[in-house]
């Protein structure tokens, strides 16, 4: 943690965007020119686009937009917000604190060393070019009450980022967001709990917001950034209270009308409703038209035997 520290103080140092010689990095940060220059290889590694040029110093390729705690927590009520600027994952952070949290607790990162996705999956986390953020809820209904969970909360952020100008994000069948057939965010909810118990949630999110193009080559599918799809990016801040304070919101109303309450809200903004898709189940492969989802959560689709519901796989566009 006290490497991180340093290099924490040298991305601050750094997050103007000027150029910043290696002398003066280190006489502010109190180490030698040849320390940062090691540094500068780890934050380079973490995905920071840092460049030097002869005789001007170290400078990244634009602003760094940081987080900022006593920011978000003067525009939304948090019972408990933990900004943790490089962390193996949000959601296991707050998997290891279940029972110790407050209901609507969050945790926040600028780096995820080990982020993950939807079965396993990897979860790209550059350092300061997206949103990484991490939610207890305590469901007192019990865990039959979070099926189709995944789908409130993308709702809640769909909604959310609309208000702050992504007026064309879309979400997918069961956790993502979309902007133009392109994978903008993804959503993560882990559960804890025994039958007949209250239900201990970790929603996790993760929202491309400015990632540059070479850091998203690893993923495996067309993506999107949040300032493609604004005509003016938010502040970083804003977009993080704005989207605790709508999941907020958005659970305690799940809570009182259930996903009945969700369905029409979901299919007016589904990114496939009356498209042709094909729905992967393991190795099968069901080809029809979504028609948007049910009171269980469940995908309708329709075929030539009529349609459907369908609970578990992933949907693509046909011909995808």
């Amino acid at each position: 943690m006290k490497e991180h520290g340093t290099r924490l103080a040298l991305v601050a140092q750094l997050a103007d965007g000027q150029f910043h010689s290696g002398e003066a990095l280190g006489q502010a940060i109190g180490i030698s020119r040849a320390a940062i220059s090691k540094h500068i290889k780890v934050l380079q590694s973490w995905g920071l686009d840092i460049f030097r040029v002869q005789g001007k110093g170290y400078s990244l390729v634009s602003k760094l937009d940081l987080l900022n705690c006593d920011k978000i927590q003067a525009q939304v009520k948090c019972p408990s917000l933990d900004l943790i600027p490089v962390i193996d994952s949000t959601n296991q952070y707050m998997l290891d604190r279940v029972g110790q949290l407050p209901r609507g607790a969050v945790c926040l990162a600028e780096y995820q060393e080990a982020g993950r996705g939807r079965r396993g999956r990897q979860w790209l986390s550059p350092f300061g070019s997206n949103l990484y953020l991490s939610m207890y809820w305590r469901l007192d209904a019990g865990m039959a009450a979070a099926m189709g969970l995944s789908l409130v909360v993308g709702v809640a952020i769909a909604e959310a980022l609309q208000s702050l100008g992504a007026d064309e994000v879309k979400v997918k069948w069961p956790n993502d967001l979309y902007y133009r057939d392109q994978k903008l965010a993804g959503i993560l909810i882990e559960m804890t709990g025994q039958a007949g118990e209250a239900a201990h949630l970790v929603i996790g999110m993760g929202l491309n917001v400015a990632m540059r193009e070479q850091e998203g080559t690893a993923i495996g599918q067309a993506w999107a950034n949040l300032e493609q799809a604004c005509s003016a990016l938010p502040e970083r801040n804003l977009l993080a209270a704005t989207l605790i304070q709508r999941m907020q919101e958005t659970l305690e109303h799940y809570e009182q009308v259930g996903l009945d309450g969700f369905v029409e809200r979901w299919n007016r903004i589904d990114n496939y409703l009356d498209r042709p898709v094909k729905l992967l189940i393991g190795e099968r492969v069901v080809e029809g038209v979504a028609r948007g989802i049910n009171s269980q959560g469940a995908l309708l689709l329709e075929t030539e035997q009529g349609i459907t519901p369908y609970i578990g796989g992933e949907i693509s566009l046909r011909g995808c």
